[in-house]
């Protein structure tokens, strides 16, 4: 049975690869487009629950916009599912993306300029001029000092994690303004260049190698539970969303394990290291 999380099909287009096995639909090549609002939730129908987030200058292909919803899917990670028409926008490609946990877009390039719109970490833009050291984009000004190049790199998943500390926990969360376990690994490793998928069941199948039992854990390992996933800061603490504190938070490792499976929802089901382009030096 297909995944429908990643099955870019509905009952009226579908994906050209999926001819021989989704009939009775056009198939269509998706054209791109990139979220124009500063969050959008990724939903699983018109009007259904959420079950991800896209942010602001993130690319989709969409199959289809029909009666104000599109049809999409990510290209970050292949998700497909709805979101609002009004939400999408033809756009340059993005130079830029936002770096810091946070950032505001301003009316004129002072800090003291009216606010237009808050962008979470993660967010993609088109620069066109930098001035007074904000970056100009066609919806406003950002400060410099809270982006990086598009094809920046950096090299330590936990250091991109713990931007999202106190993050208030939202099941299906994607931003700085909410977030969920598999949505903080997510941002994590996309930020060092390393694919990831958005939700903790495919990360568990898809994510690095497995550790043998004994094996010590080390900075960037991930430790996973059914429904849940944590990211290593230690050989004695972990990060994580979660649900118990309610936001993104340090937590000892023996203590998470044990409160886990006292809640009910079992033991470890997977230790896994990621290759990583750098080192792992502690801090």
């Amino acid at each position: 049975m297909r995944d429908r999380r990643l099955t870019a099909a509905n009952k009226r287009v579908a994906d050209p690869s999926l001819r021989a096995v989704w009939p009775g639909v056009s198939y269509v090549d998706p054209e791109p487009y990139a979220v124009h609002w500063p969050m959008v939730d990724l939903m699983s129908s018109p009007e259904g629950h959420r079950d991800r987030q896209l942010l602001f200058g993130e690319s989709v292909g969409v199959y289809e916009m029909h009666e104000g919803w599109a049809f999409v899917k990510a290209e970050k990670d292949g998700y497909v599912g709805y979101v609002p028409k009004s939400s999408l926008a033809a756009v340059p490609a993005p130079t830029h993306r936002i770096a810091a946990a946070a950032t505001h877009v301003y009316e004129r390039p002072h800090f003291k300029s009216r606010d237009l719109m808050r962008l979470s970490h993660g967010c993609s833009l088109h620069g066109q001029t930098e001035e007074n050291g904000f970056l100009k984009i066609a919806e406003g000004f950002v400060p410099l000092v809270h982006c990086c190049a598009i094809d920046f790199r950096q090299p330590d998943p936990l250091t991109e994690a713990k931007l999202y500390l106190d993050t208030p926990y939202l099941w299906g969360g994607n931003s700085r303004f909410g977030i969920d376990c598999s949505g903080l690994v997510q941002a994590a490793f996309l930020a060092c260049g390393i694919p990831c998928p958005a939700d903790s069941d495919l990360q568990e199948a898809q994510l690095g190698e497995v550790l043998p039992e004994d094996a010590p854990l080390a900075r960037n390992d991930l430790l996973f539970w059914k429904g849940h996933v944590a990211l290593v800061a230690d050989e004695r603490r972990l990060i994580h969303a979660n649900a118990h504190h309610m936001c993104v938070t340090y937590e000892g490792i023996e203590a998470a394990v044990q409160r886990i499976a006292a809640q009910g929802d079992g033991p470890v089901t997977a230790r896994k290291r990621v290759a990583l382009a750098s080192s792992r030096s502690g801090e």
